[in-house]
């Protein structure tokens, strides 16, 4: 069954990583999230420190599979670090360039998701005034709240972090399940 992995730099913003992590766990999505700094605690864009799930390096250990979700939050300078791990986005690219799915919100789309290939046509949303790096590589604007394309999933920004966490829950378990956790939220 396919897993999601929130990868969480130092300036991660917090209802990004937190709220999609507590909505996909809440739709039976087993989610992990992973430390790239040398310690597993990261600290939020607004002070909260949180203990990663595992390291980076536990997550280059694991047998992943194709079907499996890498996420991206926004924040800063969070979404700066993510994207300046090297070895993080070699893997975010193979990952895609294999037929995996990569979710990426707010700052995350123009600066983390705009390092892949074959982006060109394809619909995106992100937080304002990042979208210049995603429509430079061939891909389309479109301020909505998440854009679900294929096996890219974009939001806009922290206000949409619930939306962000169901459409992915939506793409991994269905509609049904999605609908599921919204009406216990409430929403």
């Amino acid at each position: 069954m396919a897993k999601a992995y929130i990868f969480l730099a130092n300036g991660f913003e917090d209802m990004e990583a937190l709220a999609t992590r507590d909505v996909l766990i809440r739709g039976g999505v087993e989610t992990f999230t992973v430390s790239i700094t040398d310690e597993g605690f990261v600290e939020s864009s607004h002070g909260v420190t949180v203990l990663a799930d595992m390291s980076f390096e536990s997550y280059i250990e694991l047998a992943r599979e194709k079907d499996d979700v890498m996420i991206f939050p926004g924040g800063m300078p969070g979404t700066k670090n993510l994207a300046g791990c090297a070895p993080l986005m070699e893997r975010m690219k193979d990952h895609y360039a294999n037929g995996g799915t990569v979710a990426a919100i707010c700052a995350a789309p123009g600066l983390v998701v705009s390092q892949l290939e074959g982006l060109e046509g394809k619909r995106f949303t992100c937080f304002e005034g990042f979208q210049e790096p995603m429509i430079g590589r061939g891909a389309v604007y479109t301020p909505e709240s998440v854009v679900v394309d294929g096996r890219l999933i974009t939001g806009r920004g922290a206000g949409h972090a619930i939306n962000f966490g169901l459409s992915i829950l939506s793409y991994l378990k269905g509609a049904e399940s999605a609908e599921k956790v919204k009406g216990g939220l409430m929403l």
